[in-house]
């Protein structure tokens, strides 16, 4: 590695002077500027600092580029890649490349490959995974790795060009040679990871697959590679699955298989789906009610689940098929009086939500929708109403009378309604437009939101007005720079500073990590110290997935009047991995979410903000209404 046109130093950055040890890194004046250069997205500053001759600094403004992602860095992180004597430096320089879209991001990658050390080639090889074009992938292909550290590169840089659709032959068998047990766990992650989540791509037999599913020691990656199962023949799999949903002691696992087993239909299939809905684990019953396919043999089965089950999300996804597979007034009744009856809003959602197959309960909805006070059920209600006028066959009159129903809840100004009927009025086959109606309500409601707080209803809305209006599409509307971070209250907040959750179903303790996410830990201590977290309910959770929280208003459409800047970090997404819930980049707010297991796919893309460290067997315990009691520093 030649070293030219820059001389870079090897000193490190001195622990100020003085008895008191730093509370976190951000005591250093110059980590703090470089870290407040990131937050107001100043990348000529940042890149000024790639020159600094100590590489403490360096490393610093190269991981802040990853969170901007401006391609007129590329150049000079491509320099610092190919020349910076340090190891930590190298990497950084990658992974912000790989963070970067762009040819010049590619061009600066290529090159690095034939780096020195090992763990800079594996950031390169998942660097070019995230940026290579197809014609480029035989550079991929080719290379041989000379360690394991390569090989987990390599195999993690196939699981990006997979979750991008370009993956070809050739890396469909590097993977499924990757999935066999005499390769790291990490190598068999990625490899799992590229079946559960690649597209565009065939798998063949898919004995690695299955034996990975089956017999890998590793839980992780047992369910991500029965979430791929779904992609091979079905006479082969439906055992497997079978076997998987009774023997596999991780519910996981199980969730992955019932998820996989609903492709398909017959006897066998029956057999499974009702094992998975009355599965010891709700979070099994949830996957597989939310998945199962309206097959009318499996009727009478499915009504008998739903009349005995406890479970809320159970029955009333069940109901929901069962009216798919046949209209039933009978199910429509019981229903409603179940809606009625209860005084829990997120039961009274999901209730609402089960007529989503019933076109002859329009006028129910509709009332629902209008007269509901919970904004809960009230999104719901919107959502459903959306639902059953895509399912019904409704004519003009009726048409032109859900308009007006829309037009008056638009006009309403509730973001989370208009997020969702907006979008809806844009769908071609419903034929809104050429109904002959003055949409000018639309601009009317648009008058009446707001940056940041309103985005996710800007977003379907000036794409409504294009619409009608016969023009292109528009880009997303993008928030401002309007929530710099308190610097005063980072410096206070302690590295690693643990924080106790009490919920409704058990205490979760998290490790708060300042020094990786300094904007969304202050903010979140804040909001700490307001108690603006107590009460708070759980309004989303996916099983294997998240379970999700902050939302003011309880539905996911909730925010405050600010956004934060998004802090991306090498760091990975596990089990316990808490992190910014987002409208897209640079939109977070006050949502935040804990995995249940890896998710790679959010890597690089949502901030993470802290992990679990103790309570994990609350967060697989909670469901959607259970509450955040209090929140306190410890």
């Amino acid at each position: 590695m030649k070293l030219h046109k820059f001389l870079f130093g090897l000193s490190i950055a001195l622990v100020p002077a003085g008895c008191s040890t730093p509370t976190n890194k951000f005591s250093d004046s110059t980590i703090a500027a470089i870290a407040d250069f990131q937050d107001h997205r100043q990348t000529d500053s940042l890149v000024r600092q790639l020159l600094n001759t100590n590489s403490i600094y360096r490393i610093e403004a190269a991981k802040a580029l990853a969170s901007i992602q401006d391609s007129t860095a590329s150049l000079q992180l491509g320099t610092m890649l190919l020349e910076d004597p340090i190891k930590q430096a190298r990497m950084a320089a990658a992974f912000a490349l790989g963070q970067t879209s762009g040819t010049a991001s590619v061009n600066a990658l290529i090159p690095a490959m034939e780096d020195i050390n090992s763990e800079v080639v594996a950031e390169v090889l998942e660097a070019i995974g995230k940026t290579i074009q197809p014609t480029d992938l035989p550079l991929l292909n080719k290379f041989k790795p000379k360690d394991s550290i390569q090989q987990a590169g390599q195999a993690w840089g196939f699981y990006w060009v997979g979750l991008r659709g370009i993956a070809d032959d050739k890396i469909v068998s590097k993977q499924l040679e990757f999935l066999k047990q005499n390769y790291s766990t990490q190598i068999r992650l990625a490899a799992a990871h590229f079946f559960n989540r690649g597209t565009k791509f065939t798998i063949g037999t898919g004995d690695e697959l299955i034996a990975a599913a089956t017999n890998d020691p590793s839980a992780y990656v047992r369910m991500a590679a029965s979430a791929g199962l779904r992609k091979l023949d079905s006479t082969k799999v439906i055992p497997v699955l079978l076997s998987i949903l009774k023997n596999e002691a991780d519910y996981r696992v199980r969730v992955s298989a019932a998820r996989s087993l609903t492709n398909w239909s017959n006897s066998q299939t029956l057999e499974g789906i009702i094992r998975a809905l009355r599965d010891s684990s709700e979070h099994v019953g949830i996957a597989a009610a939310e998945s199962i396919k309206p097959i009318p043999t499996f009727g009478p089965a499915l009504q008998e689940v739903a009349e005995s089950t406890k479970s809320n999300r159970i029955k009333t996804n069940l109901y929901k098929t069962l009216l798919k597979i046949q209209p039933d007034s009978v199910l429509v009744k019981r229903i409603i009086a179940s809606y009625q009856a209860s005084t829990n809003d997120y039961e009274r959602a999901a209730l609402i939500g089960a007529l989503a197959n019933s076109p002859a309960s329009y006028q129910f909805i509709a009332d629902e929708f209008l007269r509901a006070t919970s904004l809960v059920v009230k999104t719901n209600a919107a959502q459903t109403l959306v639902m059953v006028s895509k399912n019904g066959n409704f004519d003009q009159k009726s048409k032109a009378t859900l308009l007006a129903i829309y037009r008056e809840a638009i006009l309403g100004g509730d973001p989370g309604v208009i997020a969702i009927i907006t979008a809806a009025l844009v769908d071609p086959t419903s034929d809104y437009k050429n109904m002959g109606v003055d949409f000018g309500f639309l601009k009317e409601a648009k008058n009446k939101l707001m940056l940041p707080k309103d985005i996710e209803a800007l977003q379907p809305l000036e794409e409504a007005i294009a619409y009608f209006e016969g023009k292109e599409k528009p880009k997303a509307p993008q928030n401002q720079f309007n929530h710099p971070i308190d610097w005063k209250l980072v410096k206070t907040i302690k590295k690693n500073q643990r924080v106790k959750i009490e919920t409704t179903k058990g205490a979760i303790v998290l490790a708060l990590l300042v020094e990786e996410a300094p904007g969304s830990v202050a903010n979140f201590v804040e909001l700490v110290s307001k108690k603006y977290f107590n009460d708070k309910f759980f309004h989303r959770v996916v099983p294997n997935f998240v379970i999700q929280t902050g939302c003011n208003r309880g539905d996911g459409f909730g925010s405050e009047d600010y956004s934060m800047r998004s802090e991306f970090s090498t760091r990975r997404y596990k089990e316990g991995s808490v992190g910014m819930a987002s409208a897209g980049k640079d939109t977070e707010g006050t949502q935040w979410f804990i995995t249940h297991s890896p998710t790679p796919h959010l890597n690089g893309r949502y901030t993470i903000f802290a992990e679990v460290v103790a309570g994990m067997e609350v967060v697989h315990a909670i469901q959607v209404g259970d509450q955040i009691k209090t929140i306190s520093l410890l």
